[in-house]
C-alpha cells in the first residue's frame, strides 16, 4: 500500500509525453529512457502517457512503511492526512514540510532506525520524497493539495 500525493490546478494543461516508472526505495519513480537501459540492458520498458488535461502539476507515492518515521520527524499529518489539518494548498504545506525536512537531515542515523526490517522503504526515500514535494509545493503553491491512502 501506499501514500499517493497530487497537486492540481484546474484548467492546466501540461505537455502530453512517455513515462517510465519503477519501484524503488518503497516508491515509485520517474526513470529516464537512459537509466533504464542501464539498469536493464536489451529490455523494453513498459510506457504510459502522462500529462495532457488533467491539471495535475505533481504526483507521487510512497510506501505506508515510512508512516512512523514521518511521525517521528513531524510530518506524517502534513503528508498523509492534510485535510484533517485543513490544508488545501499547497503554499500551506511549505513551512511543515521545510521543518520536517530539516528535522530528517539532522540526525539522519535517528530516522534510519525507522526502516522498515522488510527494506521496503527507507530514510534516503523518505527524504526524497519530502525535497521533491517541497520543491513542487514551492513551485505551484496555489495548487491543491489531493492525497490517496
Amino acid at each position: 500500500m501506499s501514500l499517493d500525493v497530487y497537486l492540481t490546478m484546474p484548467g492546466t494543461r501540461t505537455e502530453p509525453r512517455e513515462a517510465i516508472y519503477i519501484r524503488k526505495d518503497g516508491q515509485m519513480r520517474e526513470v529516464t529512457r537512459a537509466e533504464w537501459d542501464e539498469m536493464n540492458p536489451g529490455r523494453e520498458p513498459v510506457t504510459v502517457q502522462i500529462g495532457g488535461e488533467t491539471g495535475e502539476v505533481y504526483e507521487a507515492n510512497i510506501t505506508h512503511n515510512l508512516g512512523a518515521m514521518a511521525e517521528a520527524a513531524g510530518v506524517y499529518k502534513h503528508l498523509w492526512r492534510p485535510d484533517e489539518l485543513g490544508i488545501t494548498k499547497a503554499s500551506d504545506l511549505i513551512g511543515p514540510l521545510a521543518d520536517g525536512l530539516g528535522t530528517l537531515k539532522a540526525d539522519p542515523e535517528r530516522f534510519k532506525k525507522f526502516n522498515p526490517p522488510n527494506e521496503w522503504g527507507t530514510y534516503g526515500g523518505l527524504l526524497v520524497f519530502v525535497e521533491k514535494y517541497l520543491e513542487a509545493c514551492k513551485k505551484y503553491p496555489e495548487a491543491d493539495v489531493q492525497v490517496s491512502r
